[in-house]
C-alpha cells in the first residue's frame, strides 16, 4: 500500500509539470460552473469556496455555484465530482483524497492520478491541538509530561484525515498510546472537550473558539508554519518545540481527467488573481484561513510532500499494532 501511494503521488507530480502552458487559453467557461466541496457547510473552507466562487463568477461572467457533498474522508464529494466528468465541474478540496486516502483505503471509487488534476492551491486551513482546562495542562511540554505519567487521564478525538494523523505522529514520537474516542458527528466532541469528557481535541481552531473563549478549553499550538489569524497568541508547532508536527492544511482546486491544459492554466491564473485581492484575503483571514496560491506544479509538489509525511505516520502506526 505505501508503494502504491508513492507511485500515485509521483505520477501526480509528473502529470502536473509535464504539460507546457499554451500561448492562448481556450474560451472557457461557456456556461455555469459547479464547484463540489467534500465538506459540510460552515467553517473556513466552506467560506473560502463560496468567496472564490463569487469572485470567479465576476471574472468569468458565468454563475459559479458551490455544492457541499461531505462524508467518508472526502470520498463522497470526490466520487460525485469524478462521476460528473464535466470540464465545467471543479473540485475544491483538501489534499487528503490524494495524499491520505490511498494509504488508508484498500479500494477507492476513483483513481487519484487519472481523475484528480491539481489546478491551484487557494488557501491554508489551520489545525490546532487543544486540551480541556480541567486537565490542568498549560503547554505542549506539560501535556506530554502529564500524558506519560497518567495516560488513562487523556482521551482524545480528532477530525478525520490529517488532524488524526498529526496526533498519531505526536504519540509515536513521544511514546504515548492514548485512547481515541470516535464520533459519528464531530460537533459533540467540542462540547465533550468543554465538559472534560474528553481531554484532547485536534481540529480547526474555529471549531474550538467557543470553548476556548468560555475558558473551558486551551489551545496549545497550531500545526501550520504560521500562526492562525484567529488565535495569534497560540504558537506554531515549531515555536512550541514540535517542528516535526508542522503540517499545512492545503486546500485548492482540482479538475477532471479530461481537463485541457489551457483551461487548467486559465483557471489557475484566475484563482491567483482572486487570491491577490486584499478584500478577499481579509475576509478569509476573518474566517480562520489564509490565502496560499500555488500553481499546478507547486500544488502537486505540496500534495506529494504531505503524502510522504502521512505515509511515514501510517506505516509506523501499522507496525506498532
Amino acid at each position: 500500500m505505501p508503494r502504491r501511494a508513492f507511485l500515485i503521488l509521483a505520477s501526480l507530480f509528473a502529470m502536473a509539470v509535464s504539460t507546457s502552458k499554451p500561448v492562448i487559453a481556450e474560451a472557457w467557461p461557456q456556461r455555469a460552473v459547479k464547484i463540489i466541496l467534500p465538506l459540510p457547510a460552515g467553517g473556513g473552507t466552506d467560506v473560502a469556496a463560496r468567496l472564490f466562487a463569487e469572485e470567479l463568477s465576476r471574472r468569468w461572467g458565468q454563475p459559479v455555484v458551490v455544492e457541499n457533498r461531505p462524508g467518508a474522508d472526502g470520498i463522497v464529494g470526490v466520487t460525485s465530482f469524478v462521476n460528473a466528468n464535466d470540464d465545467h465541474t471543479l473540485l475544491f478540496s483538501f489534499a487528503g483524497p490524494i495524499s491520505i486516502n490511498p494509504l488508508i483505503h484498500d479500494k477507492l471509487p476513483y483513481d487519484p492520478v487519472r481523475d484528480l488534476v491539481p489546478i491551484a492551491a487557494a488557501v491554508d486551513n489551520f489545525f490546532g491541538i487543544a486540551v480541556s482546562t480541567s486537565s490542568g495542562v498549560q503547554t505542549m511540554d506539560s501535556f506530554i509530561t502529564a500524558a506519560r505519567a497518567s495516560p488513562e487521564r487523556f482521551n482524545w478525538a480528532a477530525t478525520a484525515g490529517l488532524p488524526q494523523y498529526i496526533f498519531l505522529a505526536l504519540q509515536k514520537k513521544n511514546g504515548l498510546a492514548l485512547t481515541q474516542v470516535p464520533y459519528r458527528e464531530f460537533a459533540p466532541a467540542v462540547q465533550d472537550l468543554a465538559e472534560n469528557r474528553i481531554q484532547v481535541l485536534v481540529t480547526t481552531p474555529s471549531f474550538m473558539l467557543p470553548a476556548v473563549a468560555s475558558g473551558k478549553a486551551r489551545l496549545l499550538m497550531v500545526t501550520n508554519r504560521q500562526r492562525s489569524p484567529l488565535v495569534l497568541d497560540v504558537p506554531t508547532a515549531e515555536e512550541a518545540g514540535f517542528p516535526e508536527l508542522t503540517f499545512e492544511g492545503i486546500v485548492g482546486f482540482f479538475g477532471g481527467r479530461n481537463l485541457k491544459a489551457a483551461v487548467r492554466d486559465k483557471i489557475a491564473d484566475d484563482v491567483a488573481a482572486v487570491g491577490r485581492n486584499s478584500k478577499v484575503s481579509s475576509r478569509l483571514r476573518a474566517a480562520g484561513v489564509e490565502v496560499r496560491i500555488l500553481m499546478p506544479a507547486d500544488f502537486a509538489s505540496a500534495i506529494e510532500e504531505q503524502g510522504t509525511k502521512v505515509r511515514k505516520i501510517v506505516s509506523s502506526d501499522k507496525s506498532a499494532r
